[in-house]
Parts: C-alpha cells; sequence; structure tokens
C-alpha cells in the first residue's frame, strides 16, 4: 500500500483565513490595501495551512506503508531530524531536532518513514511534550517493536521574541517506551549515540 501526501491548501479554507487574517492588518492599524499587504492574507492563509498540514495526515498510516519482515534485535537511530513545528499558545514556531531509536521485534520499516512521522506529529499546533510523547506512541503502534526513545531539543520562538525574552534557551524532551524505559543500559546507550 503506497502512501500519497495529501494537498495541503483548500481555496474555501484559504479564502475564509485570509478574510480573518486581513480583518488582523487592520485591527492592528495597517492598511490592509497597501500594495506590499494586498497579496499578505493570502500569503499567511497557505502558509497556516501548510504549518499545520500534519492534521490530515496519519503517522501510523505512513510507517505501515513501508513494514519489511527483518530478523534485527539492535538499536535503529535516525538522529538530527530537522524540526519545525508551532506553539500552540502563541503560535510563533519552535525548531529543532529529534533523535528517534527503535529496537525491532520482526519488522523494520524505511528509514525515510521515521522522519516522516516526525514531520506528521510536528506539522501541528502543538507543545514539545505532547510532540515527543505522539511521535513515541505511533511508532510503538505501528511496529511494536521491543521498545521506542525519542529526544527534541527545541529553541521556542515564544520565549525568544517575546515574554522572557530568552534567546538561548534550549527545551530538552524525552520519551520511551519498553526496553528503553526498563533496561537502563539500553537507554544510556541511545543517550550516548545522540550526543
Amino acid at each position: 500500500m503506497a502512501y500519497k501526501r495529501k494537498d495541503c491548501y483548500d481555496a474555501e479554507v484559504t479564502s475564509r483565513i485570509a478574510e480573518h487574517i486581513n480583518g488582523i492588518l487592520e485591527l492592528l492599524g495597517e492598511d490592509s490595501a497597501r500594495e506590499g499587504l494586498v497579496k499578505t492574507p493570502e500569503r499567511v492563509a497557505k502558509s497556516l495551512q501548510f504549518l499545520t498540514k500534519g492534521y490530515s495526515e496519519d503517522g501510523i498510516e505512513i510507517i505501515k506503508s513501508a513494514v519489511f519482515e527483518e530478523k534485527y534485535h539492535q538499536m535503529v537511530l535516525v538522529k538530527d531530524i530537522e524540526l519545525f513545528s508551532t506553539c500552540e499558545h502563541h503560535m510563533l514556531p519552535f525548531i529543532g531536532r529529534c533523535h528517534v531509536a527503535y529496537i525491532p521485534d520482526g519488522q523494520i520499516t524505511g528509514l525515510s518513514k521515521i522522519a516522516r512521522v516526525v514531520e506528521t506529529f510536528a506539522r501541528r499546533l502543538q507543545v514539545q511534550e505532547r510532540l515527543t510523547v505522539q511521535i513515541r506512541d505511533c511508532i510503538q503502534e505501528a511496529l511494536h517493536p521491543l521498545g521506542v526513545a525519542v529526544v527534541i531539543e527545541a529553541s521556542h520562538s515564544c520565549m525568544q521574541l517575546r515574554g522572557v525574552e530568552k534567546s538561548n534557551a534550549v527545551t530538552t524532551t524525552s520519551a520511551f517506551s519498553g526496553v528503553f524505559l526498563k533496561d537502563p543500559r539500553t537507554r544510556n546507550e541511545f543517550l550516548q549515540l545522540i550526543r
């Protein structure tokens, strides 16, 4: 079964969001008819649809589109996956990297599918803590491995540009299942590999 990515733009949704963006520009004191802003509402509408396209994607379906029987029982690690998400509290970006490992129990998936799962859950309004757990749970449910480990390191522009204004702060979250949770040696091996 081949997984097909869906187009994230809907003309009606674009038009409706653009109307609201136009109103927001005016509430901010801008002239939405000004040359530089005429197309901004449509651009923002398309941008928001792209940044939240993960709502129309299914992580489990992505993994299951490339599952292979394999007698491999050692760690599979995909590290430094670029991550771009949007904070649900301020709708500002958070950017970082994600490290994902699993120990197969008879089934593996295509390596690109791991990165696509990260993308699917990142392209939603998120908090980093939930995002970390969603990636872990998706891989656990789709592959039934002996364990899954996920670590995300990200910088949040809501902390950098407003509020506390701490531009160098990095947030790290982790989620483990199976042997990564029960066996400190396995968890430590993963943590050493991502350093």
